[in-house]
């Protein structure tokens, strides 16, 4: 593995947090999810929950942790007994954006602000790969690394108290999508047809961590028509193997 220096520090009396150095870092991704697939392999049967971050893993066991160092050292010799995993596939995810007006809310003051045509922000906004660097804040909610610097862009100093369900949004140097209507502070740009959360799927979030993510414009009518298939279960996300 990476002969990154880490901190394994008690968190509470069922779980030890471990920290990776703080940036945002495809080879720290690849290191923390190689330890959290060592973990689960090795580990099931005393830890209950894994929760990741851009740079840290909180591990959380089932029983009370009688012997913090023990278990410390345990943890210290599986990351540095392991290789790298090359058995952890990810794929590419292609997902739907449709641009118009009537959902890029601030696209208009986006656009004013960096001196771009709106064709110019979606061309921009649609070309990269992102990388999934982990899941949370909302069931689904995708944090992805590889937002071009033109279009990095503060968050919003009085958050909205509603954000519709799909909408793609900015924020800072980030960008992603609201899984669900919720409150929110990004600058939302778009909206996704796509069902991010389902908790009746296994799964629950088609995406994972380590996985791509690569936006694809597309006008209203087709969104309407990807939006009805979604909504029929007949539209499954399309996705192709990360070279």
């Amino acid at each position: 593995m990476k002969g990154f220096q880490l901190k394994f520090l008690p968190f509470n009396e069922r779980s030890i947090l471990v920290e990776w150095p703080s940036r945002i870092d495809e080879d720290i991704l690849k290191d923390v999810l190689s330890l959290k697939n060592g973990i689960q392999k090795n580990l099931s049967k005393v830890i209950v929950e894994i929760i990741q971050s851009y740079g840290s893993l909180l591990v959380i066991y089932g029983l009370t942790i009688d012997d913090f160092n023990g278990e410390i050292l345990r943890l210290k010799s599986l990351y540095e007994s392991q290789v790298d995993d090359v058995g952890l596939e990810s794929l590419v995810w292609e997902i739907p954006v449709c641009y118009d007006t009537k959902f890029g809310l601030d696209l208009n003051e986006i656009s004013e602000e960096k001196k771009l045509t709106k064709q110019e922000l979606i061309q921009l906004h649609s070309q990269p790969f992102y990388t999934v660097y982990f899941i949370g804040f909302l069931p689904g909610f995708l944090y992805l690394g590889g937002l071009d610097h033109q279009l990095q862009f503060p968050r919003k100093s009085s958050p909205r108290m509603k954000v519709e369900k799909g909408a793609v949004a900015i924020g800072g140097y980030q960008t992603g999508i609201y899984p669900n209507e919720s409150p929110g502070g990004w600058n939302i740009i778009g909206n996704s047809p796509l069902e991010f959360f389902n908790p009746h799927q296994s799964p629950p979030c088609f995406v994972q961590a380590g996985d791509q993510v690569q936006f694809v414009p597309i006008d209203m009518l087709e969104y309407e028509k990807i939006k009805s298939d979604v909504n029929s279960g007949v539209y499954p996300p399309k996705f192709r193997k990360r070279l």
